[in-house]
């Protein structure tokens, strides 16, 4: 008799549920994400999400055509992926971007390295962190009701109080699928029907909320954790993106190490970072080092266990500490050591680095305004930003922030101006900070970055003398971003290659200037 062996890639099927099965049941699991981000955002966000699961289901029956292979979109994997990539994206995105991410997970992602089961990274947030990449302004562009705002976790970064039950009921700010409940929910089901490993899932989180208790400046703040844990991906990131089968560990114990390297990395990158959209790397990172962690830490077939040789044989088990292997412990300890060692140096050198942001804004405002010999806080100016809640400031500006501003003061104590902190984030890197000095007619006297973190060679230009000397001594209302080569009193032209740059600058002074006139212009 001739013996026939099926030999396939992973996922292979184990029991009754099919990987079909399974792949449909996690779309419906996202179905309430989606129907909160819809309710919430508008019909365009619907657009969106149907968009994207058309380009990725098309762009897989395309690639199996041309590559005549069998048709696999039945299993409903493409789909899903579409599904995943759309509820990542800003509900205000344009359709044009699903459609390119799409393409790039089933084609790129998926297609090239064999199809489904092969892929050696998830292809929705490969494809998401291609789209961020490549198209960074666009697709970090985020609003609710058609308001462009910061998100939480950008207003977090920015030290600024967030609405943790509008997080958790996904009506901030955000992605598509950015509520919390609805992705518990979903999450959970598919964790009670043991179609996602709670090692992972949950180790995420752990690792998540450890970190940045250590690391984050606030201790084991509930609301401080609470607010990071509901923002920035984490809870999607967890139960949908880190337990992908394909990319993720085989054993349990390697899929605890893999979940809490997600955590760590995400609130890595959540601290040290400048963008609020860096947890999709951490889950990135970590699908590389899958394979390295199913090399080392390998599951035994029970027939192999000691401990059943040990209980067949009448042996008693051995005590706990035996039973856990060194390695184990050792990077148990190492990581514990490690974690109060770092935890002990920042804690020191806070205050230091926080004296030292103090000292470089003093001598910013210094810089600006050269007449001052002396600075007061305005009170006009703290009333106004305190109402401001940590909202972004005024119509037509962008996510700009007013920081703060000091009257300066001469030697004989006569106003001489104001000396004011501005952030913009809509920079092409990340957030843009910069002091601004406006005499007491309303003159600019010239801008100063205290935070550029712009591309090397473009951006970065920006704090060149060539580029701030635009800003000295304009007596304009407001300046214009000059992008087509015409000249005029109230334009500052563009840096070659970094118009984004240069127009988040131009809008972050013309907040300061009209922040001058509307609250400022008039106080002593």
């Amino acid at each position: 008799m001739e013996l026939k062996l099926n030999l396939s890639a992973s996922p292979h099927v184990r029991d009754r549920w099919t990987t079909s099965f399974i792949m449909h049941v996690v779309l419906l699991s996202l179905l309430p994400t989606a129907a909160v981000g819809v309710y919430v955002h508008g019909l365009h966000a619907m657009l969106v999400i149907l968009v994207s699961i058309a380009a990725a289901v098309i762009s897989e029956w395309l690639f199996c055509l041309l590559c005549h292979k069998p048709n696999s979109i039945g299993d409903g994997s493409a789909a899903v992926t579409g599904m995943l990539l759309a509820l990542s994206l800003s509900p205000t995105t344009g359709l044009i971007y699903p459609i390119i991410g799409s393409v790039f997970a089933m084609w790129v992602v998926k297609g090239c390295f064999g199809g489904l089961g092969k892929n050696f990274v998830n292809p929705a947030l490969a494809a998401r962190c291609f789209l961020l990449i490549s198209f960074g302004t666009a697709m970090t562009r985020y609003g609710v009701d058609a308001v462009s705002s910061a998100t939480p976790v950008a207003e977090l970064a920015a030290g600024h109080t967030v609405n943790i039950t509008s997080m958790f009921l996904g009506t901030s700010n955000g992605v598509i699928g950015s509520s919390i409940v609805a992705l518990l929910i979903g999450g959970l089901i598919l964790w009670g029907l043991d179609i996602i490993h709670g090692e992972i899932c949950f180790s995420v989180l752990g690792g998540f909320a450890l970190f940045m208790g250590l690391f984050g400046g606030q201790g084991f703040d509930g609301k401080f954790l609470l607010a990071h844990l509901c923002g920035g991906g984490v809870v999607m990131g967890a139960f949908y993106m880190a337990t992908d089968y394909t990319t993720s560990p085989v054993s349990r114990l390697g899929q605890l190490i893999y979940g809490c390297l997600i955590g760590a990395l995400g609130a890595m990158f959540r601290i040290f970072g400048h963008t609020a959209d860096s947890f999709s790397y951490s889950v990135i990172i970590a699908n590389l080092f899958t394979p390295l962690i199913d090399m080392f830490i390998i599951p035994k077939p029970y027939a192999y266990r000691k401990s059943a040789i040990r209980r067949a044989a009448g042996e008693k088990p051995l005590p706990l500490m035996q039973r856990i292997p060194k390695p184990v412990v050792a990077l148990t300890l190492i990581a514990l050591i490690a974690g109060v060692a770092l935890s002990g140096v920042y804690s020191m050198t806070k205050d230091t680095i926080e004296e030292q942001k103090a000292a470089a804004a003093a001598a910013s405002y210094r810089e600006v305004l050269p007449e001052a010999l002396s600075f007061e806080k305005s009170e006009e100016a703290d009333t106004a930003i305190e109402a401001l809640g940590g909202a972004v400031y005024g119509q037509g500006f962008g996510k700009v922030y007013i920081n703060e501003a000091y009257a300066g003061y001469d030697e004989a104590g006569h106003l001489v101006g104001y000396a004011i902190s501005v952030t913009t984030a809509e920079g092409y890197d990340g957030n843009i900070t910069l002091s601004m000095g406006i005499d007491g007619e309303g003159t600019l006297l010239g801008i100063l970055f205290t935070e550029l973190n712009e591309t090397p060679g473009m951006g970065m230009r920006a704090g060149e003398e060539a580029f701030l000397r635009q800003f000295k001594n304009r007596t304009s209302a407001a300046l214009i971003h000059n992008k087509g080569g015409q000249s005029g009193p109230d334009t500052v032209d563009a840096i070659s290659g970094a118009s984004t740059t240069t127009g988040a600058v131009v809008n972050a002074v013309n907040a300061g200037l009209d922040f001058y006139r509307s609250v400022l212009q008039g106080g002593n």
